[in-house]
């Protein structure tokens, strides 16, 4: 089965925490600080990987998340690094943040990566924290938390032409006569219910991709008959040719039936009608093709738009159909890359972030966010040297100035996660 989307949740490696050490050894009664740095939490990068079709091995595993930080030792030495973790996905793959519908990375190209989820930073050790005043810190940082999110991916066919139409004109037929792909075929609607793709060779370094969209009906752009899954496998193509049962089967008006596809193409995406067209008029072998072909050539002709009678079943008029959009995709160029931006991720700095909010819940001011919170598992409440350098932390950054905007009093309650205290002037 064609898995085309899945969500999955990434979570960065968590840093290590900094040690908190003195150096000892004989004749030295009371060493200097020596405790090391917390090693960094690993990074979930994904990879782009051609031997990837589909997204289905992310339907049975849904978390990925990279190996932690160790924490830092004595004699100065750095906690080991948390190894990266490598998540192949399809070429043509897009990952999305499910939270803000940010592009994280847009893969185009074999082996291209990109960090999805960054690892935390390590904890600085208490050797870190020796100044001439104070030369036996008693307390080290905790390691920063891993980037961690839910992340969309959407797998878009990076096929060089479409075929598209309405169910049931003849699309497989015509991939299976053209390309060794073997697409399931037969008399009734949307036999083809997954995007089948097929490599069409006409001669020495002349190929292309071409995948047959499974047919669109009225109201596709608004999701009917699963139109929003097979729209969005057109949008990276580069050349429709626009299938037309010619013969009026079951009544079908075919000028109708082309008009109707392209304008939910329209609907769904202006830029999807845009795109060049060449119209495969099939079934000329049926009765009725010989009476509706001079009609519906004219009127396409009279638009601009190439017409060929094919027979798909017999290979009638294929060879001339793939010779002429071959010839199209010389003149047309690749598709762009995404947008300058888009392809990488995004970090948004931390300073920018609020690194602190300051709310009032009854009689207890409530103190949140990122930084205070990495602050708060970074002291050590048994230590006065650490309680200090806590408080120092806390006037610098503006937290107590907020408090007092609030209207704090001497005495109050201030709850900073786990840690509760009595605020004091």
């Amino acid at each position: 089965m064609f898995i085309d989307r899945a969500k999955i949740f990434v979570k960065g490696g968590k840093g290590g925490n900094g040690a908190v050490s003195f150096h000892r050894e004989k004749y030295v009664a009371a060493g200097g600080p020596d405790g090391g740095d917390g090693g960094k939490g690993g990074d979930v990068i994904f990879i782009a990987d051609e031997g990837m079709r589909t997204l289905i091995d992310f339907r049975y595993q849904k978390r990925y998340c990279a190996q932690n930080g160790e924490n830092g030792g004595p004699v100065c030495r750095t906690g080991k690094s948390g190894e990266d973790l490598i998540v192949k996905v399809p070429v043509g793959t897009v990952v999305r943040d499910e939270k803000t519908g940010q592009v994280l990375a847009d893969f185009i190209s074999h082996g291209q990566e990109a960090v999805i989820a960054r690892g935390g930073k390590g904890g600085a050790g208490n050797y870190r924290f020796a100044t001439p005043t104070r030369q036996a810190p008693a307390f080290a940082k905790s390691g920063e938390p891993g980037e961690e999110r839910w992340v969309l991916l959407e797998l878009k066919l990076l096929a060089d032409v479409g075929l598209i139409g309405y169910p049931n004109v003849g699309k497989s037929t015509i991939l299976s006569m053209v390309s060794a792909a073997r697409p399931q075929i037969a008399d009734y609607h949307f036999t083809t219910l997954v995007p089948n793709l097929g490599v069409v060779r006409l001669y020495e370094n002349t190929s292309f991709v071409m995948a047959d969209i499974p047919g669109l009906i009225e109201g596709a752009h608004q999701g009917l008959g699963l139109g929003h899954e097979f729209l969005r496998h057109i949008e990276r193509t580069r050349v429709l040719v626009h299938v037309v049962d010619i013969s009026g089967f079951e009544g079908r008006d075919p000028l109708k039936d082309f008009e109707v596809i392209n304008s939910e193409l329209k609907l769904y995406n202006p830029s999807l009608a845009q795109k060049p067209q060449v119209v495969a008029a099939n079934k000329i072998d049926i009765p009725g093709a010989e009476e509706n072909l001079p009609v519906f050539t004219r009127e396409l002709e009279k638009k601009g738009y190439r017409v060929f009678p094919i027979s798909a079943a017999i290979n009638q008029g294929l060879k001339e159909l793939m010779y002429y959009v071959a010839e199209m995709l010389k003149e047309i160029p690749e598709a762009p890359p995404p947008v300058q931006g888009e392809r990488e991720v995004v970090y948004t700095p931390e300073e920018e972030e609020k690194p602190f909010q300051v709310r009032r819940e009854g009689g207890v001011f409530m103190v949140e966010g990122k930084w205070v919170k990495r602050l708060a598992e970074s002291v050590n409440f048994n230590s006065y040297e650490s309680l200090q350098y806590f408080q120092r932390a806390l006037k610098m950054k503006g937290v107590v100035e907020a408090l007092e905007n609030m209207g704090i009093n001497e005495g109050d309650t201030v709850r900073i996660y786990d840690f509760e205290f009595e605020y004091v002037r």
